[in-house]
């Protein structure tokens, strides 16, 4: 029993960021609170909390429903070097591109880590972008319905990167382009409309 105790408070201690984020409780229309939004690129992107019914903890959800090269969205107060982060994101239209990312050791706008899944492509994507350039580091074949709620989350340490969507493994890889502590967030890219919701994230 006292090794159980140890052992837990220690775990409690080495979580230095912990937080969960449904959008509700927030004004449809307006841009979200608490977090910081822009555009790795150009372009105008918008992101906005808009009411939801089919949202997977309604009422709200994050919506980008603009335009941009690589439209993000991240999480004031956030610096995490080791830990998970995980969103439900719906892709609901876009021509060029239809996905919804995480983003993860966000340094800043031209600098971070991004996990994808596209709905047009049926793929699951890792990227390092460095210097306002988007790198591939990875991606795999894999079903990503449109207008569906799918789970998306990252789990990172050191070198270690492994991406899952819907509850399945897809890329497990080492890569060491970025290290450090960095904010987490969410992302789209192009004409993306992507509706997000019951962000989650925690680390040290």
């Amino acid at each position: 029993m006292p090794l159980l105790a140890v052992t837990g408070a220690t775990a409690m201690a080495s979580i230095a960021f912990a937080g969960t984020d449904g959008f509700d409780g927030q004004l449809p229309g307006t841009p979200p609170s608490g977090w910081t939004c822009g555009v790795t690129g150009s372009g105008q992107p918008k992101w906005t909390i808009e009411a939801d019914a089919d949202a997977p903890s309604p009422p709200n959800v994050l919506k980008q429903s603009g335009q941009g090269t690589f439209p993000w969205c991240v999480k004031d107060g956030t610096a995490i070097t080791d830990g998970t982060v995980e969103v439900k994101f719906k892709p609901v239209a876009g021509r060029e591109d239809r996905a919804g990312g995480l983003v993860w050791r966000w340094k800043d706008g031209n600098n971070y880590y991004i996990a994808r899944a596209n709905a047009l492509e049926d793929n699951v994507s890792l990227y390092h972008t460095e210097g306002g350039r988007r790198i591939t580091i990875k991606y795999v074949n894999a079903p990503v319905a449109s207008s569906v709620w799918h789970t998306l989350r990252v789990e990172f340490s050191g070198t270690h990167i492994r991406v899952s969507l819907d509850g399945k493994p897809r890329i497990e890889l080492d890569d060491a382009h970025i290290s450090g502590a960095g904010a987490v967030g969410v992302w789209t890219k192009a004409d993306s409309v992507t509706v997000f919701d019951d962000f989650s994230f925690e680390g040290k």
